[in-house]
Order: structure tokens, then C-alpha cells, then sequence
């Protein structure tokens, strides 16, 4: 009995490094899927930038149509990595994308968004991140889909691609898209 346990406690600590490593992280399950986009108020930035103060907007006005809203950031690799197929979105009018920039300057922003294209209508700033918080973003990019009634139906971890969209994300939004 004495070497039994040790085997015992070892087969169990296997079998369940087994399973765990067969979840991808990328799927994580949100709390907020089929709940209304949490509430928030930040401001707008302008894009290229302008002297005029900055509108603000807030999750109320996202209703009405199907989107995407984008946590991303200048400084993230990921970022970076999705944003090419992100333009092409864009140019296909197929779907609105709201980018919150998430705990970054907005000077940053501008020579990112300068240099590689801007496929965001609006961008908004999270400069502290505690919107980002409310939405359960673990770190950008996340990529958040909401329906017309503005509620949450689907949440994307890691950057964007063509396979995560013709599998997962359009067929969420309806025939149109």
C-alpha cells in the first residue's frame, strides 16, 4: 500500500496535465457572453489628430448594428500581427470595427496608425485600462463581437486571422457579413 499512493497521486497528476493541456487558452469562456457590453464613457480620439476637444462616446451608442470592438495597443506584438488582416476587414465594409486603444499614448497611436493604415471607426482611449477590466481583457489584442441589441456573443483572444473569421466570428453576425 505504501507504494501504491505515490503511483496513485502520479497517475492522477498525469491524467490531469493530460486534459488541461489539451484546452486551447484562446478559448477561454467569457462571463459576459449573451450579457449587455458593460458600461463605459471614454473619449474619442481623433484621428488624424485635432485641436477640437474630444467627444467621448459610450456603450449605449455601440447599439443598433452588429460589430466588433478591438482592445488593442502600438506597443503590442500581437497587435501588430493582426492588424494587415484588420485593414482588409475594413475595406470590405462588411462589419464596423470599434479599436479601443488600451493603455497607450495617443501620440504612440497616431505614428502607429500613421504608418500601417486605420481600420477603426471610432477609436477610443483606455489610457488606464479600466475599461479593459470591466470587459475581462486579459491583455490585447481581444476582440470582443457584439450583436445589433449591443450584447456580448463571442470573445477572441489573440490576434484576429482570416480562419477565426470565416469560422467563428461571421457566422455571428448574420447573413450580411
Amino acid at each position: 500500500m505504501r507504494f501504491a499512493i505515490p503511483l496513485i497521486v502520479l497517475a492522477g497528476l498525469i491524467a490531469v496535465f493530460f486534459f488541461g493541456l489539451q484546452h486551447d487558452p484562446r478559448e477561454l469562456p467569457s462571463p459576459l457572453i449573451g450579457k449587455s457590453a458593460p458600461a463605459f464613457e471614454l473619449p474619442i480620439v481623433p484621428f488624424p489628430a485635432s485641436d477640437a476637444p474630444p467627444l467621448r462616446l459610450t456603450a449605449s451608442e455601440l447599439k443598433g448594428k452588429p460589430l466588433l470592438v478591438n482592445f488593442f495597443a502600438s506597443w503590442c506584438a500581437g497587435c501588430q500581427v493582426e492588424h494587415p488582416f484588420l485593414m482588409q476587414l475594413a475595406q470590405t465594409g462588411t462589419v464596423e470595427l470599434v479599436g479601443i486603444d488600451y493603455k497607450d499614448a495617443d501620440a504612440d497611436l497616431r505614428a502607429w496608425l500613421g504608418q500601417k493604415g486605420n481600420p477603426y471607426a471610432p477609436i477610443l482611449a483606455d489610457l488606464e485600462g479600466k475599461v479593459g477590466i470591466d470587459w475581462g481583457v486579459y491583455g490585447v489584442p481581444e476582440t470582443f463581437v457584439l450583436n445589433a441589441d449591443g450584447v456580448i456573443v463571442y470573445k477572441h483572444i489573440g490576434p484576429m486571422t482570416a480562419e477565426a473569421w470565416k469560422t467563428k466570428i461571421r457566422p455571428l453576425l448574420g447573413a450580411g457579413a
